[in-house]
């Protein structure tokens, strides 16, 4: 589905020495772009041919080209000639059989060798390592470069009994020139035509190359010409037969052909394959005109894509570009050299119609109605010529069609709406052409609306033409008479015209690039009767010429211009404005979602055969880089999986784009080379046509695109958030209008928003409202809303009762019970035997019970019968879902002879409801309380329903005695202390207040029970024992204080716990000497000791910071110079810092010493130590290791000062002060408070560093850290342990 496109054409007219001469042949030089001609007074014509666009100077050269007169014998006469790469010269052969070699540079021409009977063609080899002679004896020489005979051979079959006249008649023949061998693409094989004697039979012959030998012959065919071509490919060798092209293969059988339909004497001539091999030119030359006809070959059907006529006179040839496989080029007889670019551009519009052209008719397909695949097609348009080039208009239900036809003329044929197209299938409509007074072939044709067109003449001027209609046509009717064209205004320029898009957001105007990339804009003079027409777009220009050219509009970006013209180049680079997004695009497209025709996505295929679909907002907030990169996708793996949803892989390499299908089809078609049509739905397109749907409201249109693209149903709840989607359920439903399809969505509902997982890189999702934390209740409020919409919009039917036990039994968890009580209801008319109209409009109860165990699982749809104590209804389920009665039966036998209660207690125990079990069994008497006490053992978390539900004082008892029991088993000693105290059991409540280590628990509970004295005291020393061995020295130190009387102990219990106030306060309360002796030494040796262990632990902090700042440093240092040498930081990281850190390892920063205090001090409870011995919980650090830095840093963090050792240290101030040790108090304060301000220094110390990339010695010392800090710490509730009388200045 593509045309061939005239891009543009350049003339040059070659001055010859005399009127009557003639071009005769020709040669061409594709290293330097050289044309030869040679003419019929044995003249040389050499002139330099630019096939590139970009080259306009050759058309303002010289009009005299290099002329080399060719000096031969009077009456000889050049018959062929060819340019040799390999010699960069022209070999000429003569009619009388003369080698000539021309080297054209140097001007020197030399005989290389003679002919007998005459050179009738020349074909050097692709190689140029040999050269095909055809003598006019009907000899076929093959030779060398060096003009050595390789072999010669007879081109006919040998003649029996031939006589000497028809010998004879060979020499006294005039040697014309006539066709020349033709060479497979690889060069092993060339193919001539031949005769067979004494018949008008001719054949084809395939040669080989080393030997001459003949490989193959064809079947001898009447009317075969003498024109043969073998396709570049090797695939095929194309002849002329009875007006006919015909192929053959390799082995000479006769593979296809298809007739050129023209005229009975109508002749083929120069038949040429363009490199490509996949356009096949001719010359076919009739009574009245000559013309060059292009044919393509795609899906096993030829197209005639182009015809360019010429006049009779003109005696035109054509050779197709060696190198540019769209590039022809045409020469006359007069010397007039015209130069013919083509393009290949797809046939199908911006609105999805595919207007094919095939010679004189356009294959017309509606792709919005139905992909019908090529060479088929729905209706056809029949023009009197052949087409060249078309133009459509479609706008407010009016479609205008107009075609450029080979001769000169215009036709235009007006459509009816695309929607009645269906109507017109396989009919044909003949156009008849429009009255224009001039007569010239239009290229680059667009509508500027439905009146006007735009086109570039023969004679490169831009044309406006206004198009009228002189006859009345019936609406919804095709229109194919009657136009009339009138020019209403030409614009030069000195740059050729290379493409025309109409503006879509200014009427009657339209956008033209000229050579070079320039853009203008062209107003309609019907606009603009007196002012500029034309004015230069510089912000649009492209920074090349781009062929193929598309605009469309964007909308409001707060732009200038709201549109976007896009434009590719020849090399792949896709412009668009002033900027190029892609370098290696072979075709694109736009698409549009939008009802205002806005183009919302740029849809391309890479040169890799990758489709991307590109938003047009990120082309213009300029992120297409930082999405897309330069469109080469990566190789997917496990760890960037998500890369690959961000393009296609096309399967077949050099698929093109040649439409789109806008709207909700969200279909890319793709040709393949092929010729097959591929449609491509891409996610993204797909999801972008779903989430319109939804946010007009037409949730059956996006119902109906999840269900053809296979999308996730929840889209359509998720992505404007469930709690909206249950308020708009009602409508749902309404537009759903098809329970199977309802039924469809309710199965595929899950607690997950699909818009933040499964499809967040297809669309961009910005719903903060449906939060993650809420999706536990999607599923069911969404069913509920669903099911209450059912029951309120929909008539009773089967179909509904059959969706609404879908919605029960969906919910999560499933809502068996409430959808078997459905089923019960229907169950019980059935038995009823009513004749209530409504039974009609249910499922039977199988049926419905059938559909619920089709979506759940047979055992819970059981159990829920079951849980209804329906001993019937479950039976009919086992029933249903193939259980084996010896299995069911039984059970519900033994069942259904039980009390009712006692049923249901006993379902309920088999469906683990334990509560309702707990219910009927207290509910059945006293008799089975026995069974009551072992189900609320066996499960305990019955034991608080049980008292709401048990009564009697003495039942209670056993239930709480019991619920002690189990908090005793579970080691919750202190819950059953409590519940033992609630049924008044003392006993158990005292052994689990012991066990739970609650002395005062304990001593309560005693005296609740009235016990002696000499017991209490007994129980209180044994308390105060086991206390003092859990390390509880304080508590103990109260009850030997309060219950045993021992002062003495008590003190001691005190000194241990470091309680030092307390334990003051106590001995001076008894007016003890002795232990308030005790308590002031064993403060002074606390004192010394803690001062001790905070100066090691400030000797440590500086240790710790000093070794971090030295591995941070060298660290830093290896990292520079691994980056200089660029090797991987992660090869050589953990070495490089084990070999730094390896000299230093030595320290002993990382060994810690234990020291034993006093007497007084030994059984302390370690709060003083608490925040030094902190780091050993974390580890050793391990020297060299890679988180070596980290142990550091983590190190001193843990040596912060606890809060634990804050109470400690200031109890001790305070009772070194009372004992009238002040300057102990104040060295130990001052001590503390420098360990603190270094540990938070040190901290801070270390984090700065980690986060510069250099350490500087000057910078980071821990002395500059503490007097920066200082002042604001000591004011902070850090220090708030200190005494305000021993604070330094």
């Amino acid at each position: 589905m593509k045309n061939l496109k005239v891009s543009w054409e350049l003339q040059l007219n070659l001055q010859l020495q005399s009127q009557n001469e003639v071009i005769c042949c020709t040669a061409f030089d594709i290293e330097q772009n050289r044309f030869f001609f040679a003419s019929s007074a044995n003249f040389i014509y050499t002139t330099n041919i630019s096939s590139s666009q970009e080259d306009e100077s050759w058309r303002k050269q010289s009009a005299t080209p290099l002329v080399e007169a060719v000096d031969i014998d009077a009456g000889d006469c050049i018959t062929c000639m060819e340019y040799l790469m390999e010699k960069e010269s022209v070999i000429i052969g003569t009619s009388s059989g003369v080698l000539l070699l021309y080297n054209v540079d140097d001007n020197i021409m030399e005989v290389v060798g003679r002919v007998e009977g005459g050179v009738k063609s020349l074909s050097p080899s692709p190689d140029g390592d040999l050269l095909c002679i055809v003598s006019g004896l009907g000899q076929m020489l093959v030779m060398t470069p060096d003009w050595d005979l390789l072999y010669e051979t007879a081109l006919d079959d040998p003649v029996e009994d031939a006589d000497l006249v028809s010998g004879n008649q060979y020499l006294i023949s005039e040697c014309s020139p006539g066709s020349p061998a033709t060479w497979r693409g690889d060069g092993k094989f060339f193919a001539t035509i031949t005769s067979v004697p004494n018949s008008q039979l001719k054949k084809l012959k395939i040669w080989e190359r080393d030997t001459g030998n003949l490989n193959s012959v064809s079947e001898p065919k009447f009317f075969m010409g003498e024109i043969v071509e073998w396709m570049p490919s090797g695939a095929k060798i194309a002849t002329v037969c009875n007006n006919k092209i015909v192929f053959f293969e390799k082995n000479g059988l006769e593979r296809s052909s298809f007739s050129v339909n023209e005229e009975l004497n109508a002749t083929i001539d120069n038949l040429k394959w363009n490199c490509g091999s996949d356009l096949l030119a001719a010359i076919v030359r009739t009574e009245t005109y000559d013309s060059i006809k292009i044919w393509f070959f795609s899906n096993n059907y030829w197209y005639l894509k182009q015809e360019i006529r010429f006049l009779k006179r003109d005696g035109v040839k054509f050779m197709w570009d060696p190198v540019n496989s769209l590039s022809l080029m045409i020469w006359t007889l007069k010397g007039m050299i015209e130069v013919y670019n083509f393009i290949w551009i797809t046939s199908v519009t911006e609105n999805s119609v595919s207007l094919v052209i095939d010679g004189s008719k356009i294959l017309v397909t509606p792709l919005v109605l139905s992909l019908i695949p090529p060479p088929m097609y729905l209706f056809e348009l029949n023009f009197p010529f052949s087409v060249k080039e078309t133009a459509f208009w479609s706008k407010n239900d009016k479609n205008r069609l107009a075609a450029s036809l080979a001769n000169g003329t215009l036709a235009v044929v007006e459509l009816p709406n695309v929607d009645t197209w269906l109507e017109l299938e396989d009919k044909v409509f003949h156009a008849e052409l429009a009255v224009f007074d001039d007569v010239t072939t239009f290229h680059h044709l667009t509508w500027l609306d439905s009146h006007v067109l735009l086109g570039v003449g023969n004679n490169g001027d831009l044309q406006e033409l206004e198009i009228t209609c002189s006859e009345d046509h019936v609406p919804g009717s095709v229109a194919c008479s009657g136009f009339n064209a009138k020019v209403l205004n030409k614009v030069s320029f000195e740059k050729k015209v290379i493409g025309i898009v109409s503006n879509p957001v200014k009427r009657r105007s339209a956008f033209v690039q000229l050579n070079g990339g320039h853009i203008y804009e062209y107003t309609s003079k019907l606009d603009n009767p007196t002012g500029l027409f034309l004015h230069e777009r510089g912000d649009l220009r492209f920074s090349s010429s781009c062929p193929w050219m598309s605009v469309g509009s964007v909308g409001d970006f707060g732009i200038a211009d709201p549109f976007l013209i896009f434009g590719l180049d020849n090399n792949g680079g896709l412009h668009v404005n002033q900027k190029v997004i892609c370098n290696n695009c072979s075709s694109f497209s736009l698409y549009s979602n939008s009802t205002n025709q806005e183009m919302t996505h740029l849809i391309l295929v890479t040169k890799q055969d990758f489709l991307f679909v590109v938003e047009i907002r990120d082309i213009l907030l300029g992120e297409v880089y930082t999405k897309y990169g330069n469109f080469v996708p990566v190789v997917i793996t496990r760890k960037n999986a998500d890369e690959g949803k961000k393009f296609i892989q096309i399967w077949e390499k050099g698929s093109k784009i040649v439409g789109v299908v806008h709207g909700d089809e969200s279909t890319v078609i793709i040709q393949t080379t092929r010729g097959n049509l591929e449609t491509i739905y891409p996610r993204k397109l797909v999801l972008e046509s779903i989430v319109n749907a939804l946010v007009q409201g037409r949730f059956r249109d996006a119902l109906l695109m999840v269900r053809r693209h296979r999308i996730d149903f929840n889209v359509i709840v998720d992505y404007h958030g469930w709690q909206n989607f249950v308020q708009l359920a009602t409508e749902f439903v309404k537009q759903a209008d098809n329970l199977s399809y309802i039924t469809e969505f309710v199965c595929s509902l899950k607690n997950e928003n699909v818009m933040e997982t499964s499809y967040k890189n297809y669309i961009s999702y910005t719903n903060t409202e449906n939060g993650t934390e809420l999706n536990d209740n999607k599923v069911n409020s969404v069913l509920f809303a669903v099911r209450k919409a059912l029951e309120e919009e929909i008539s009773e039917s089967l179909a509904r009762e059959l969706c609404i036990l879908t919605t029960l039994a969906r919910s999560d968890p499933p809502l068996l019970e409430e959808a078997l009580e459905r089923v019960k209801i229907v169950r019980e008319m059935e038995l009823s035997d009513s004749n209530d109209p409504k039974r009609k409009l249910f499922p039977s109860a199988e049926e419905s019970l059938k559909h619920l165990l089709w979506l759940s699982e047979t055992e819970a749809v059981f159990e829920a019968a079951l849980g209804l104590y329906d001993l019937n209804l479950a039976a009919i389920v086992a029933l249903n879902s193939q259980q084996d009665p010896k299995e069911f039966l039984p059970f519900l036998q033994e069942l259904e002879v039980l009390p009712s209660l006692i049923m249901r207690y006993r379902i309920d125990l088999k469906l683990r409801r334990f509560e309702k079990a707990l219910q009927h069994i207290v509910a059945a008497g006293d008799a089975y309380f026995e069974d009551c006490m072992n189900l609320i053992k066996n499960n305990p978390v019955l034991f608080s329903l049980a008292l709401q539900l048990i009564t009697d004082p003495t039942k209670r008892n056993q239930v709480l005695e019991s619920w002690g029991d189990y908090l005793i088993d579970t080691k919750q000693l202190e819950d059953a202390a409590t519940t033992y105290l609630c049924c008044s059991n003392l006993d158990k409540a005292l052994k689990a207040y012991r066990a739970a280590n609650n002395w005062s628990g304990v001593l309560t509970v005693a005296g609740l029970m009235n016990l002696q004295k000499q017991d209490v005291i007994q129980m209180a020393n044994e308390l105060c024992e086991e206390l003092q061995t859990i390390g509880k020295p304080s508590e103990a130190a109260k009850i030997a204080l309060d219950y045993c009387n021992d002062v003495k102990n008590g003190i001691n219990l005190l000194i241990s716990a470091r309680e030092w106030e307390e334990a003051l306060r106590i001995a001076l309360l008894h007016r003890r000497d002795d232990l308030i002796s005790d308590v002031k030494i064993g403060a002074g040796e606390c004192a010394s000791v803690l001062m001790g262990e905070y100066e090691e632990g400030l000797e440590k902090i500086g240790k710790y910071l000093a070794r971090y700042l030295a591995v941070r440093q060298r660290r830093l240092l290896f990292a520079a110079k691994l980056k200089v040498d660029e090797r991987s930081m992660n090869e050589l990281d953990d070495d490089a810092v084990s070999e730094a850190s390896s000299n230093l390892s030595g320290m002993s920063a990382y060994t810690t010493g234990t020291r034993k205090g006093s007497a007084a001090s030994v059984s302390s409870s370690g709060t003083s130590k608490r925040g030094l011995r902190r780091q050993k919980k974390r580890g050793k650090i391990r020297a060299g290791s890679p988180d070596e830095e980290t142990a550091l840093v983590e190190h001193l963090k843990g040596m912060c000062f606890a809060a634990g050792a804050k109470r400690e240290v200031k109890s001790l101030l305070g009772c070194l002060v009372m004992i009238g040790k002040q300057d102990i108090a104040r060295k130990l304060q001052r001590c503390v408070e420098t360990f603190q301000l270094s540990q938070i220094a040190a901290v801070k110390v270390a984090e700065d560093a980690m986060s510069c990339d250099t350490v500087d010695e000057h910078k980071f010392v821990l002395e500059v850290y503490i007097n920066q800090l200082r002042k604001d710490l000591l004011q902070s509730d850090e220090f708030s342990w200190q005494s305000t009388v021993f604070v330094a200045p």
